[in-house]
């Protein structure tokens, strides 16, 4: 196994577990035994022939990032050429993912990632995701051809909205693949919801879960750490959990650079701002700077739901918020404009940003506690460092189960804070700017719809521009996460007393009469356990099975 497709898990810390994971086994399994999340042995630097790539159209520019993580011994060139290329022929913007410019003499600009199949930013990740499986399902298969020898693929996911379109358009009627998605019933909209449970296929199943974002992905971390379940199935990931998704969205942070490159040979190092909820969309930020991207600095965007922003303001990792008006009156900066609710998730005009717990923020831990050991102690070995890093993230997110938080060491809270900044956006400036820049109040672009995620990340920019510590000539690129017809609600909120706005001018044809299509959906009662859902998976996968084979 080459050092570029070594993957190990951020909780390895015991000597007798299995250190190294190749990338194909880091696809398919998804979260390691441990719990922990699969990350890079090593990050390639390519600082020195960056501008090789400046002039490359996106699927060749994402197959050269690709490819500096994965060994052709995995997947040869042509095949990963072609596994590329066909994910992001479905998308409908010749550039896949465009730069514009909102304001020139803010040097404002929005990166749109929504021109995929269902309209928002993961389809970037799973519609290579899904090509991915299919490709190690054909060649496990080859030679397979009776039912019961076959290599099948249970991909479980949970959604707050987005993750599950997208990762069922891009799994929908592949061979040996069954696709559950949970998501938290009433809590996405009304068009992401019909996205998923309109699709048909036998294949997918979609799962409506009495609670929160959180219980789904509570759900899904839990399948994945039940030995009965593994027994049962081969399961795999598709939530941002997956490395492959965090490896497909680095692609587009290089791709903006180099737009913006184009017009100014100038630039300096950018600022990228990223509404997130599971600090997945944000930690491919950080790993294409510690690639070599130039990158002033990444900021973080959260809605009400703010561990993240609490996390940055304190160095406390918390699900509840400590938050008093008399003896911590302005933890959180109450001048944002909301306060940090109590305990549990808050429901937002953002549902896909209403997550307590971000999955991915994780991988950052590891690679800043490993930075850490490394400066405490730079003569021992390496080896001994990973097993310090991964014993402490064991042991943070012990604490996090059984107390609800940890605090991490002002030394890796200082380097966290050197990377990034962080601002949290309510509920009335979410609409306030989703106005402001329609009016052409806030940016010098006017007529431009945002939906409620990508307007935090333009609310946090304004902010970022504003501050006394940025410099103007520092090009500032808010990431657009979703097209503003997926969330009607919150745009109609904002624009309905707009003179001369419609929503049918910023309706998708793909949308209309898509609440009126046939639907398909299983509901899970708030009283299920892992039992439950472990005796549900398994049953519709065998039905799913016997349908296929009665068919042929």
């Amino acid at each position: 196994m080459s050092e570029k497709s070594r993957y190990s898990s951020t909780r390895y810390h015991d000597p007798g577990q299995q250190e190294f994971f190749s990338f194909e086994n880091v696809v398919l399994k998804g979260l390691a035994s441990d719990g922990g999340l699969f990350h890079p042995d090593s990050i390639p630097n390519v600082r020195n022939n960056l501008l090789d790539w400046k002039d490359l159209p996106f699927p060749d520019l994402a197959y050269e990032v690709i490819r500096l993580y994965v060994d052709e011994s995995e997947i040869s060139n042509a095949e990963l050429k072609d596994i590329v290329h066909r994910s992001y022929s479905t998308f409908r913007h010749q550039d896949i993912v465009p730069t514009v410019t909102l304001d020139k003499s803010k040097n404002l600009h929005l990166l749109e990632l929504f021109h995929g199949p269902t309209f928002a930013f993961k389809d970037v990740a799973l519609q290579f995701l899904g090509n991915l499986f299919e490709f190690f399902l054909v060649r496990k298969n080859k030679n397979s051809e009776a039912s019961q020898s076959r290599h099948h693929l249970t991909v479980i996911g949970a959604t707050s909205g987005d993750t599950g379109s997208a990762a069922i358009y891009g799994l929908r009627g592949k061979k040996d693949v069954s696709v559950f998605i949970m998501f938290p019933d009433g809590k996405v909209s009304p068009v992401q919801e019909a996205q998923m449970t309109t699709v048909l296929d036998p294949n997918v199943h979609c799962l409506a879960v009495q609670g929160t974002f959180d219980d789904c992905q509570d759900f899904v971390k839990a399948a994945f750490g039940d030995a009965e379940m593994n027994k049962i199935h081969h399961l795999a990931a598709v939530n941002s959990i997956n490395w492959a998704r965090i490896l497909a969205q680095i692609t587009y942070y290089f791709y903006s650079y180099f737009s913006l490159l184009k017009t100014d040979p100038d630039l300096k190092p950018v600022k990228f701002v990223v509404p997130t909820g599971n600090f997945g969309d944000i930690l491919a930020g950080y790993y294409a700077s510690r690639m070599g991207l130039p990158v002033n600095k990444l900021v973080i965007a959260t809605n009400e739901n703010d561990i993240l922003h609490r996390f940055w303001e304190t160095g406390t990792y918390s699900k509840k918020s400590n938050y008093h008006p008399t003896k911590n009156p302005h933890n959180g900066i109450p001048a944002d404009g909301s306060q940090a609710h109590a305990e549990g998730v808050k429901e937002t005009l953002s549902p896909a940003m209403d997550i307590l717990v971000s999955s991915n923020f994780e991988r950052l831990l590891w690679h800043l506690a490993l930075e850490n050991e490394f400066a405490i102690n730079p003569h021992v070995k390496r080896e001994s460092s990973v097993r310090v890093a991964g014993g402490k993230i064991a042991a943070w997110f012990q604490d996090l189960k059984t107390t609800g938080k940890f605090t991490v060491e002002p030394e890796l809270l200082d380097n966290a804070r050197e990377i990034f900044a962080t601002y949290r956006i309510s509920d009335k400036q979410t609409t306030e700017t989703i106005r402001a820049c329609y009016r052409g109040e806030a940016v010098e672009k006017s007529g431009y719809v945002l939906d409620p995620h990508s307007a935090i990340g333009i609310a946090a920019s304004l902010r970022e521009i504003s501050s006394p510590e940025h410099n103007k000539d520092v090009a500032v690129v808010s990431l657009a996460t979703a097209h503003p017809a997926k969330f009607a609600n919150a745009v109609d909120l904002a624009l309905e007393h707009e003179s001369g706005f419609s929503f049918d001018t910023v309706l998708p044809e793909q949308f209309v009469g898509l609440d009126k299509k046939e639907r398909k959906v299983i509901k899970v009662p708030a009283n299920t356990d892992l039992a439950g859902i472990r005796e549900l998976v398994t049953k519709e996968v065998e039905k799913e099975k016997e349908e296929r084979n009665g068919s042929t």
